[in-house]
């Protein structure tokens, strides 16, 4: 599947990335198993930086960040640092995020953040 497919219900959205999910991304290019699968990965990556601009971690951001961070403590619902920062990203910008089925419900503990599960081949 195709980072165009996956994206495509989405189509009528504009779509950014967090600086975050760039890094994730490109660790799984450096963790790869071998240089063919590294290269595969690295093309998913170039698919969707040519479709979308790159969002920076900013003081604003972490503003947000900060934010949830507190209130999902509070609750005892603490996410992973990474997911955090996308979430803080979606959440300062107002846009939902697009997620994998594995990720869903991390991000459905943030309140008021749209989330979207990315219809992934298994």
């Amino acid at each position: 599947m195709s980072v165009e497919d996956v994206l495509a219900p989405l189509a009528e959205q504009e779509i950014v990335i967090p600086a975050i999910v760039v890094a994730e991304m490109l660790a799984g290019v450096r963790l790869a198993d071998d240089g063919r699968r590294a290269a595969q990965r690295q093309a998913k990556i170039d698919a969707l930086l040519a479709l979308a601009p790159v969002i920076e971690f900013g003081a604003e951001i972490a503003e947000s960040w900060a934010d949830h961070f507190a209130a999902l403590e509070r609750q005892g619902k603490r996410i992973p640092a990474n997911d955090l920062a996308v979430a803080a990203t979606a959440s300062y910008l107002g846009y939902g995020v697009l997620v994998g089925p594995g990720d869903e419900e991390h991000f459905r503990r943030v309140e008021g953040l749209e989330v979207v599960v990315a219809d992934l081949p298994t």
